[in-house]
């Protein structure tokens, strides 16, 4: 039996230390390999259109270029559409997580992170899964909707039927699959099934974007 292609790993981080644990972690991984190093939001742009890794750990704080601004063009470059981003931060900067969640990326990481929690984020992430944890998107949305000043792009919501903009309410409210199930009395699969409809409509590229599509559309409110 042939084994699966490993998972393969661009890292951008500017600290050539941290770098360099992440490096020694991912290479000692089974069905993991790093394919590229930048330690600036330019390299890794260029990096990731040379050698289209599957995963991209990003950080957000790099000298010249950062990373929201990396993965904006990384998501958006034809040459790296199948690439997906992982951005590291902190809870302290949820400000910037919302902001590379608009960009394209898949999800995040905090910098606190275990070795075991790091190496199960790159897997999610590479099998096309979105790392947005429910308890971590309440609280982005509720940091951002009590911020009017930093009102968000008005999302239009054509063609979404009144069952898929009641699931994609409750996906926008941190809710998850089996959540949303019990709440509608649907099965997971038929969840599931309107969550892919979403996608396609709303050309999203995964569950994350789709919680940022329902914080555009209106659907999330402070009182919820």
């Amino acid at each position: 039996m042939i084994a699966p292609a490993p998972v393969r790993v661009l890292l951008a981080e500017d600290q050539v230390l941290v770098r360099d644990s992440f490096k020694v972690l991912i290479d000692a991984t089974p069905g993991l390999v790093t394919v590229g190093e930048a330690g600036t939001g330019t390299e890794a742009v260029f990096l990731a259109r040379q050698r289209r890794p599957d995963v991209v750990l990003m950080d957000v704080r790099m000298p010249g270029m950062d990373g929201i601004e990396a993965t904006r063009r990384i998501c958006a470059h034809p040459g790296t559409a199948g690439v997906r981003v992982l951005i590291l931060t902190t809870f302290d900067l949820d400000e910037y997580v919302y902001a590379a969640l608009r960009a394209g990326a898949s999800g995040f990481l905090i910098k606190s992170a275990t070795a075991t929690e790091l190496l199960a984020a790159i897997r999610v992430v590479a099998s096309g899964e979105a790392l947005l944890a429910p308890t971590v998107t309440r609280r982005l949305i509720t940091e951002f909707v009590r911020r009017p000043e930093r009102a968000p792009a008005v999302r239009a919501l054509d063609g979404v039927t009144p069952r898929e903009r009641e699931v994609l309410t409750l996906i926008g409210g941190g809710m998850s699959n089996a959540e949303i199930a019990e709440h509608l009395h649907l099965t997971v699969g038929t969840v599931k099934t309107h969550i892919g409809h979403l996608l396609t409509k709303l050309n999203a590229r995964d569950r994350a974007q789709l919680v940022i599509a329902a914080y555009e559309a209106g659907l999330v409110t402070t009182s919820r």
